[in-house]
């Protein structure tokens, strides 16, 4: 198998089991909120082809990933209607927050068996060990790297919803209205800012960083795990 093709396989697994289960959380918040709009809609199953979307989840992050960029992918997001929730304001903001925490969970769980893999099959595991340890790695970078993403206070991320619950009525209003414009803000944000000024990366200088930090943690999980 060559390079490209094995780090393709080693990605496409934990990429959509993270980004599944990152929609399917906010689905089950939603509901237990009082929204079950996702439950009507049969959006909360954990199969993957009720929440994929070819491009965000597959062809954009795998051509991102060949190309030794950030690992950027969405899926078809879960509906929410904000009026069916019993406190709209609070429960947006939970149901935004229920993505990345199911994320951070996922890559406390990845940490775990990688550590056990490592523990089982020291240092010169089978091919197929090797390549669990692979398909592992990538499973606990992509949930770290989709939590920190997602809270990014842009439209229609998750962390403005939480940003918008925190701001003052009116303040959260006048934030709303930019919620349509939210596309292109990404595209002018995370595309055409850093290449015009690439010391402005909002990926390289803002996310990057807590992604690092946070990978070093869980990375010191499984090695102590791994020593056991």
């Amino acid at each position: 198998m060559s390079d490209t093709l094995y780090q393709a396989a080693a990605l496409i697994v934990p990429l959509v089991i993270a980004i599944v289960c990152h929609e399917v959380a906010h689905g089950w918040v939603a509901r237990a909120l009082g929204d079950p709009t996702a439950a009507e809609l049969n959006r909360l199953s954990l199969n993957p082809l009720r929440h994929v979307d070819p491009v965000g989840t597959i062809v954009v992050p795998g051509v991102l990933a060949l190309v030794k960029a950030p690992v950027i992918g969405w899926a078809k997001p879960v509906p929410v209607i904000k009026g069916r929730l019993r406190n709209p304001r609070f429960g947006m903001m939970a149901v935004a927050a229920a993505g990345p925490a199911t994320n951070l969970v996922l890559a406390a769980v990845g940490a775990v068996l990688l550590g056990l893999l490592v523990r089982l099959h020291g240092d010169q595991p089978s091919v197929f060990a090797a390549f669990a340890v692979a398909n592992l790695v990538n499973f606990l970078l992509i949930n770290i790297f989709l939590a920190l993403f997602n809270m990014l206070p842009i439209p229609p991320f998750d962390g403005s919803h939480i940003v918008e619950g925190l701001l003052p009525p009116a303040a959260a209003r006048r934030f709303e209205r930019i919620r349509p414009f939210g596309l292109g803000l990404i595209v002018l944000l995370l595309v055409v800012l850093p290449s015009v000024a690439p010391g402005l990366g909002i990926i390289q200088h803002v996310v990057l960083p807590p992604v690092t930090w946070a990978s070093d943690l869980y990375f010191a999980l499984a090695d102590a795990i791994a020593r056991m």
